[in-house]
């Protein structure tokens, strides 16, 4: 009866390691091509599973468009510098990253430039 417990136990740890990682997601991007926005911030919302910056982007036709910019998880942007205060309301910022394949103005976020000047990225690459 011992050696059945062992087998089971090992097969029960692995299958609940599992299933965690099959619960995350990719994001429904299209990588054929970086885009960039420049906007003024309304709303960071600094939370997982994706924090998430939201820019008022004016069109060269004077139009403005709502966009969405993703970044990782929280504990991979505050490796990366960000803090739930560096981007606010306000702030004129520059996205770069790769939009919804569907056309949806959303971006998962490579790097942005803060009002300052300053260049963050979110990944390594």
């Amino acid at each position: 009866m011992k050696t059945l417990l062992v087998p089971v136990a090992v097969i029960l740890a692995l299958v609940s390691g599992a299933v965690p990682l099959s619960a995350h997601h990719s994001w429904p991007v299209s990588y054929n091509q970086l885009v960039t926005v420049k906007g003024t911030v309304v709303a960071f919302t600094w939370q997982n599973p994706h924090p998430m910056i939201t820019v008022e982007v004016q069109t060269s036709d004077g139009k403005v468009e709502k966009w969405s910019i993703g970044g990782p998880a929280i504990n991979r942007m505050e490796a990366g510098g960000w803090t739930r205060t560096t981007v606010k309301p306000g702030d004129v910022i520059t996205g770069v990253g790769y939009q919804f394949a569907d056309g949806q103005k959303i971006i998962r976020l490579e790097r942005v430039t803060l009002a300052d000047g300053k260049e963050i990225r979110v990944y390594s690459r």
